[in-house]
């Protein structure tokens, strides 16, 4: 379970590292067990983020089953991807 809490302080924690896989690191090894993904923003067409910002947005990662989904249920949230967004 990650809660919105969690998903918030990261989300600032972010803001003031910068998005990239340096910053996805360091949240991996600060927020264990939680699972983070780092990609671009355009890789996940169609969902919906649960904390948007100009340079990112966070999704929640559903693992309990034996493939990985995306959800915006905080209570079966077991991982985080970092999507950025790149300016046009």
């Amino acid at each position: 379970m990650i809660t919105s809490e969690q998903a918030q302080e990261i989300a600032a924690k972010i803001v003031v590292l910068g998005v990239d896989e340096t910053t996805v690191s360091a949240l991996r090894q600060q927020y264990q067990p939680i699972h983070f993904t780092y990609c671009m923003d355009d890789d996940l067409p169609n969902n919906t983020p649960v904390i948007e910002n100009k340079a990112f947005n966070l999704y929640l990662i559903d693992g309990r089953e034996h493939c990985l989904c995306l959800t915006n249920d905080f209570a079966v949230a077991t991982g985080i991807v970092v999507a950025e967004i790149i300016a046009d």
